[in-house]
C-alpha cells in the first residue's frame, strides 16, 4: 500500500501541470545524472563544426517540444493507471496498455522523424549520436518512475477501501 501511495503522490506531483510535468522531467534527468538534459547533449555530442552544431540545436529544441508533449502523455496514462489501480478491471487495463503502446510507437516515430530530419544537417553517425543519447536517458527516466508504481495485483485489494 505505501508503494501505491508513493507512485500516487510522485505522479501527481509529476503532472500537477503542463509545465510542471516538464519541468520535474528536467529536474529528473538533473537529478539522475547530475547535469541538465542540454547539458548533457551538448558534452556527448561536441561538435567540432559552428554550422552543423546551429543546424542541430535549431531541430533539436523542435524536437524537445514535441517530445514534451509525448511526456506529458505518457505522465498522464501512469496518473490514470494510479488513479484505477485499486478498482482496474479488463476494460481499463485494455485502454490503458493500448494508450501506453500508441505513446511507445509516437516515442518511436518522434526518433525516426528527427534522426530524418538531423541526417542531413549532421550526417549519419552523429545523428545516431544523438538518438543513442536519447534513448538512453528515456529509458532511463522511464525505468525510473515505473520502478516507483506497483505490478497489476501487487496490492491486497482486501485492504483497499
Amino acid at each position: 500500500m505505501k508503494k501505491l501511495l508513493t507512485a500516487i503522490c510522485f505522479l501527481s506531483i509529476l503532472s500537477s501541470s503542463a509545465q510542471q510535468a516538464t519541468t520535474d522531467d528536467v529536474n529528473l534527468v538533473q537529478a539522475m545524472f547530475g547535469k541538465d538534459k542540454r547539458d548533457l547533449m551538448q558534452e556527448y555530442m561536441q561538435f567540432k563544426d559552428t554550422a552543423k552544431a546551429n543546424a542541430f540545436w535549431r531541430t533539436y529544441d523542435r524536437y524537445e517540444v514535441e517530445r514534451k508533449a509525448l511526456g506529458k502523455d505518457f505522465v498522464a496514462i501512469l496518473q490514470d493507471y494510479a488513479k484505477h489501480y485499486s478498482t482496474l478491471n479488463d476494460a481499463k487495463a485494455d485502454n490503458l496498455v493500448m494508450r501506453s503502446s500508441a505513446n511507445n510507437m509516437a516515442f518511436e516515430n518522434l526518433y525516426k522523424k528527427y534522426y530524418g530530419k538531423m541526417k542531413p544537417l549532421i550526417g549519419s553517425l552523429k545523428a545516431s549520436q544523438w538518438l543513442q543519447l536519447e534513448g538512453y536517458l528515456r529509458g532511463a527516466v522511464k525505468t525510473h518512475i515505473l520502478g516507483q508504481i506497483p505490478f497489476i495485483g501487487q496490492i491486497d485489494r482486501s485492504q483497499v477501501k
